[in-house]
């Protein structure tokens, strides 16, 4: 029934996401980009991921068979696009496969299996496509914060961020001091993010097709709903990043004649009253909250439990994307801090959610969604303050932070089983 009903809404809110993204982009939504690549080129790095996922459910000896099904219909897909000398978008020249695979597995499910074996193979099925939705939902989401907020809230972060020092202004320039080696690797981190996930949930998912089941709670599932609710934030509180707003933007969109100023990242940002200002139309209104510090931080978290090379990657992953965020200037020091609120708060929200709603876990929860309303109200409405007094709201910001990482900590050990202690065997008299 809990399957059933997660189902029915995740199909909902698409639906009613491709109906706003027709509405206020012209373009097509998240529904229609799916179905387009059952035979148009898709990017094949999310199918494939899916598949992936979908097949923790499935046997070794099925795993291949799945495997050299994608590979094989891809093939036969890229020749007949030779053949006939369709033009494909720069990476999107395979990947039809994945899907049609996936899609295969679910009529499989519904014509040749029966009971729980039914419903754990339409759960892998779901888990893949699930993935796969949500990076159109997200692409959606981006173009309509580009078309339905024309003005930015960037200078009231950026005074903000005086309280934290500028760190974007900081990393920036160090960035540039490491030459192409450092850009380079931070670029492949930030890029990559997905594909850690995907390593820790596989590791996390190994035993299902063993067990037959699916663990209480895995990475996937969080990481599904930060990417669901963060763009709500976006739309509340549109940001471009200083790179856009303060600098010449990148990625083909942006530039000097939408900054308000050319100062990222040589030029420290003056403190002055902020107000709303004009952006493009194209550039993604992505920054408030970090969500690839949220993810990165949710990776870190999941991947403690972990062999020592798992934790050691979830760790760097999450230094690395810290760093990339700040030095390619996508995200002001502010938007971290209440990305790493965010992430920890829905973390906590999925955990309780899953061992039964406890007065531990709703203050959890509630404390974490206070502290993060109340980071965005004072970003919005004390900036001025916070940057003419940064010893002050500095390390206030930061306390906020601990104080829900102290709190995610402290409570969810306590929700840790306890080993039941071994009794010792009592000494017996020796016979006479």
């Amino acid at each position: 029934m809990l399957w059933a009903t997660a189902s029915a809404v995740a199909l909902g809110f698409l639906v009613a996401l491709e109906i706003i993204a027709r509405r206020s982009t012209g373009q097509p939504g998240p529904l229609t980009t799916q179905v387009r690549e059952v035979i148009f080129a898709p990017k094949p790095g999310p199918l494939y991921a899916g598949m992936a996922l979908m097949m923790v459910v499935l046997t070794w000896r099925q795993r291949f068979i799945a495997l050299g099904a994608a590979i094989g219909i891809d093939i036969v897909f890229v020749l007949v696009r030779w053949a006939i000398g369709a033009e494909t978008p720069e990476g999107h020249f395979f990947g039809n496969g994945a899907l049609w695979v996936i899609l295969g597995c679910a009529v499989i499910a519904v014509t040749r299996r029966t009971g729980k074996e039914r419903v754990l193979l339409l759960k892998g099925v779901g888990l893949g496509l699930l993935l796969v939705a949500g990076r159109k939902t997200g692409d959606s989401w981006l173009l309509i914060t580009a078309k339905t907020r024309p003005e930015v809230l960037d200078p009231y972060l950026a005074t903000a961020d005086h309280a934290l020092g500028n760190p974007s202004w900081v990393a920036g320039r160090l960035l540039q001091a490491t030459g192409p080696v450092g850009t380079h690797l931070l670029d492949v981190v930030y890029a990559q993010l997905a594909v850690a996930a995907i390593v820790v949930a596989l590791y996390q998912l190994r035993n299902v097709a063993a067990e037959r089941r699916f663990p209480r709670h895995h990475l996937v599932r969080t990481f599904l709903v930060i990417g669901l609710l963060g763009p709500a934030i976006y739309m509340i509180f549109p940001v471009v990043g200083p790179i856009f707003a303060y600098g010449p933007g990148t990625s083909g969109t942006g530039g000097p004649e939408w900054a308000v100023a050319d100062l990222w990242p040589h030029t420290p940002l003056s403190i002055g009253v902020p107000h709303p200002v004009p952006y493009d139309g194209i550039t993604p209104r992505n920054c408030m909250p970090s969500l690839h510090t949220a993810w990165a931080t949710t990776i870190f978290i999941h991947s403690r439990k972990g062999p020592p090379l798992l934790r050691a990657a979830g760790a760097f992953w999450l230094v690395a994307t810290l760093c990339a965020t700040l030095g390619f200037g996508y995200h002001y020091g502010v938007d971290l801090v209440a990305g790493v609120v965010f992430a920890l708060t829905i973390e906590a929200a999925m955990r309780a959610f899953d061992r039964g709603w406890d007065r531990s876990g709703i203050q959890l929860v509630a404390y974490g969604t206070t502290v993060f309303a109340a980071l965005l109200v004072s970003y919005r409405y004390l900036p001025v303050e916070m940057a003419e007094h940064p010893w002050v709201a500095g390390p206030l910001l930061l306390l906020a932070m601990a104080s829900v990482i102290y709190g995610y900590v402290r409570t969810t050990r306590a929700w840790e089983p306890k080993a039941a202690p071994v009794r010792r065997p009592e000494p017996q008299p020796e016979p006479v």
